[in-house]
Formats: C-alpha cells, sequence, structure tokens
C-alpha cells in the first residue's frame, strides 16, 4: 500500500506541473526576453541596411527626368541648326538659278564719277540713284542676299499700281516670292510685321508691305551698306572713274 500510494502522488504532481500556467522563473525568463530584445534589433538593424541600401542606390541612379529633358533640348537645337542650314542651301541654290534668269537690271545711263562717290555719302543717294542700286544688287548677290533688293523694287513697283485686280495679283506674288517660308527667296522679317502683313493680305493696297519694305531697307542699310563700301566692286568703280576724271 506505502508503495502504491506514493506512485499515486507522484502522478498527481507530473498532472498538476502540465498544468501550471504561472510565471515563468526569473533566470529562465530573463534569458527569454533578452533572446526576443536581440531578435528585434537584428530585425531592426536589417530594416535599416535595406533602408540605407536603397537611398544609396537612388543617389547613385541617375535623374530620368533631367537625362530626358537635356536629350529633348539637345535635340531641338540641333534641329533648329539643321533647319537653319538646310533653308540656307536651299536659298542658295534657288537663288543662284534664278538670279540668272533675273539678271536684267534697271536701265539707266552710266553713273558719273560724282554720282558714284555720292554713294559713300548716305545710304539714302545709294537707293535714289538707279545706277546705284544696280551696283548695290550686284553686291548683294555675291553675299546671297540679292532678295533683299529684289523684295525692295517690287514693293516699289505694287505702289505704282491703280489698278485693283493688278494689286491683289502683284501683292499675291510678292508675298508668295518673299513672304513665304517656303520660298528660298524669303526675306527676314520679324513676328510682328509677318503677322500685319497677313491681315492685310485679306484686302491688298499699295501699301500692304509698306512695313516689310523700310524693315528690309533697314537691314540692308545697317548690314550691306557698309560692307558694300569696303568691297573690291565699290572700289573699283571709284578708282576707274578717278582714273577716267583724270585722263579726260
Amino acid at each position: 500500500m506505502p508503495f502504491s500510494n506514493n506512485i499515486h502522488q507522484v502522478v498527481m504532481g507530473l498532472s498538476r506541473l502540465s498544468q501550471y500556467t504561472g510565471p515563468i522563473p526569473a533566470e529562465r525568463g530573463g534569458e527569454l526576453a533578452m533572446g526576443g530584445g536581440r531578435s528585434e534589433t537584428s530585425a531592426l538593424s536589417g530594416a535599416e541596411e535595406a533602408r540605407g541600401l536603397t537611398t544609396t542606390q537612388n543617389s547613385q541612379r541617375p535623374n530620368a527626368c533631367c537625362f530626358c529633358w537635356c536629350c529633348c533640348c539637345s535635340c531641338s537645337c540641333l534641329t533648329v541648326r539643321n533647319e537653319e542650314e538646310r533653308r540656307k542651301r536651299r536659298r542658295r541654290k534657288r537663288i543662284s538659278q534664278d538670279t540668272k534668269m533675273e539678271t536684267k537690271l534697271e536701265t539707266c545711263p552710266k553713273p558719273s564719277v560724282e554720282e558714284i562717290r555720292m554713294w559713300s555719302q548716305s545710304f539714302d543717294k545709294l537707293m535714289r540713284n538707279p545706277a546705284g542700286r544696280n551696283v548695290f544688287r550686284e553686291f548683294l548677290r555675291t553675299e546671297y542676299s540679292e532678295e533683299n533688293m529684289l523684295f525692295w523694287l517690287a514693293c516699289e513697283d505694287l505702289k505704282q499700281e491703280i489698278n485693283k485686280s493688278a494689286i491683289e495679283e502683284k501683292a499675291r506674288s510678292i508675298y508668295e516670292d518673299y513672304i513665304s517660308i517656303l520660298s528660298p527667296k524669303e526675306v527676314s522679317l520679324d513676328a510682328r510685321v509677318r503677322e500685319v502683313i497677313n491681315k492685310k493680305m485679306q484686302d491688298p493696297t499699295p501699301h500692304t508691305f509698306e512695313d516689310a519694305q523700310l524693315q528690309i531697307y533697314t537691314l540692308m542699310h545697317r548690314d550691306s551698306y557698309p560692307r558694300f563700301l569696303s568691297s573690291n566692286i565699290y572700289r573699283t568703280l571709284v578708282q576707274g572713274g578717278s582714273r577716267t576724271s583724270s585722263e579726260s
């Protein structure tokens, strides 16, 4: 009996131990708590390392927006430059062909020595003289800018017209030859003047191109005229006129 009672007590003790839900002893609990802390610290460290790696990769990665913007700007600049070059080549080729047909100059007497010298006094005196315009036009042809003089002369001719249908026809011809961006003889005008011309072309008059004519006149005066005075064409005329005057 005593042996049986001992076995019964052992069994009951094990049963109560398996059902125990109380606090864990301090030593064991500390080990578990420290283990849990280490796990949490490792997890946080891993997350921080991952974020640091991502930040480094992003900082090293090129900015896609800036790259695309630079590419677009470069392409636009190249397109503009290429288009300008194509227009210049096309204009020079066409003008070189047209000048073979437009070699007819204004009919006028041979200029005197005094007239030739007066051309250097002012651009207005040069442009008021038919012989001076012819010589200046020949110079412009060497610079591939004869269209400026041709446009100016066409505007002068339009101002003399009084017939309504003739005015409309000449105005349309001037627009197509010198104003249209598709023309190889297009003259250089700013946007404001072009806008004015487009409005006036709805009902053309002899003065439709007045603003444009003044702008081209100013361009020739400031840009081409100084080079003309120092050109071989004009110097040869002055020297030839001086020799003729001294011989006579």
